[in-house]
């Protein structure tokens, strides 16, 4: 049996066999039940801590949780897993890290913060697409007063925060990635660049992810020689207000003819007006979650038949913050097709 992967350009795969989501799972919390979609979640729960006694053990019951009920709804077992890919924002990405533990596959660990849910997809899908193996579960993760503790102040300090600032999702999305099976095809991914345009705000991270959005999303296109409109939906992780009207604009600056009815994000989805969400949503569980469950569920209702998912990752840490470091950024755009044959 054959395999086909072809590099496009530079940075860009196209996935001839078409890997398979066969299906996934999103967990997310109170906040996310009180959102914009929360019909979207498999299971959603009524507090932060998850029946735990801190708050980054809650944090990796939710990549189990996700992890679990995309093996459930796959029908498959956890010993017929050959891979994780999957990350999180905590120290040494210790949530999933002991959430792979409980599931016993072998484990690939990445971090690229808000960014991982689709380098974890570009990835897997690579693994797939040349045979090497049949299923592979891959996700992101966040929590948002875990996270909150780490980058920023513990909640119970009550630190003011800017508008330019974004609300961290508690949840998490895995997919179940497969060689054959029914459901939407991962058909390419373009491999982000760290780019640095010298911003130092960790209270503005859409305004400092949207020039590695635009520089992604404009490689994508070149290199696979196709127009913005060959997708319904270009989405972005999480640029946020501030990161999306960024990103507009230099798109208009370089000619780019992208609509913004085409052009959304998932931070700005998934919670709904009069949430006190600031500038949108953030946390590589945003993205995992929005693409894993809304916006898969729309693609099988035939809402549309293309997008391309760009997600966007702020690679910061504390220590850089303290030692006022820049903020380095990336994102990973992963195009997902259902119900029509890709004609490129």
């Amino acid at each position: 049996m054959g395999w086909f992967i072809m590099l496009a350009g530079h940075r860009t795969w196209i996935f001839e066999q078409k890997p398979v989501i066969i299906s996934t799972g999103t967990i997310g919390g109170p906040f996310e039940a009180n959102g914009a979609i929360p019909d979207d979640f498999d299971t959603l729960h009524a507090d932060l801590w998850l029946g735990q006694d801190s708050y980054e053990k809650a944090h990796k019951v939710l990549f189990e949780e996700a992890c679990q009920k995309a093996m459930e709804k796959g029908g498959i077992q956890k010993d017929q897993v050959q891979f994780i890919f999957a990350g999180d924002l905590i120290n040494q990405i210790t949530p999933t890290s002991f959430a792979s533990r409980t599931i016993g596959a072998p484990y690939f660990g990445l971090f690229g913060a808000c960014s991982t849910s689709m380098e974890g997809l570009a990835l897997a899908a690579y693994i797939v697409n040349t045979n090497g193996a049949k299923y592979i579960l891959t996700g992101a993760s966040s929590h948002d007063t875990a996270v909150e503790k780490q980058f920023r102040y513990p909640t119970e300090y009550g630190g003011q925060k800017p508008p330019t600032a974004q609300w961290t999702v508690t949840g998490a999305g895995a997919a179940l990635l497969s060689d054959s099976g029914e459901g939407p095809s991962v058909t390419s991914a373009t491999i982000g660049r760290v780019i640095d345009m010298g911003l130092t705000d960790p209270f503005n991270m859409g305004g400092a992810m949207a020039p590695a959005a635009v520089d992604t999303i404009e490689a994508h296109l070149t290199e696979r020689n196709i127009d913005p409109s060959y997708y319904d939906l270009i989405v972005t992780g999480d640029l946020g207000q501030i990161g999306r009207e960024v990103s507009l604009d230099l798109f208009k600056k370089h000619g780019i003819s992208i609509s913004e009815e085409q052009y959304q994000d998932c931070g700005l989805m998934i919670y709904r007006e009069g949430q006190p969400v600031l500038a949108g949503a953030s946390g590589p569980g945003c993205s995992a979650t929005v693409v894993y469950g809304h916006l898969l569920n729309r693609m099988k209702k035939g809402e549309f038949k293309r997008m391309l998912v760009v997600a966007t990752g702020a690679l910061l840490s504390p220590l850089s913050f303290q030692q006022s470091e820049s903020i380095p950024c990336i994102a990973h755009a992963v195009s997902i097709e259902y119900g029509g044959q890709s004609s490129i």
